[in-house]
């Protein structure tokens, strides 16, 4: 489980499409509020601030073997958080 502290305000969490495991249910939290999520599966999961995501405001988490590296990967990104994802695949694929 991790979870996501809302430290400053103006934030939130919330899965990427098409960057979390086949078979696992995308997560989203609300503004201003923290989040616990259990990765119970194998993958990568893809998550971003939705109103900083532009700005590299993005992150990965790795559980187990990355099954779904390559169709992560693939998931079109904007702004730095392309710059920011591209560097995270990396390290996962190591």
């Amino acid at each position: 489980t991790v979870h996501f502290v809302s430290t400053d305000k103006g934030h939130d969490v919330l899965s990427i499409d098409g960057m979390i495991p086949a078979g696992t249910a995308p997560f989203a939290g609300k503004m201003n509020e923290d989040l616990a999520v259990a990765f119970d599966a194998p993958g990568v999961y893809g998550y971003k601030c939705k109103p900083h995501y532009g700005m590299g405001m993005a992150g990965l988490v790795v559980v187990g073997d990355p099954v779904n590296l390559a169709e992560a990967s693939a998931v079109p990104q904007k702004g730095k958080a392309k710059q920011q994802f591209e560097a995270l695949f990396q390290a996962a694929a190591q």
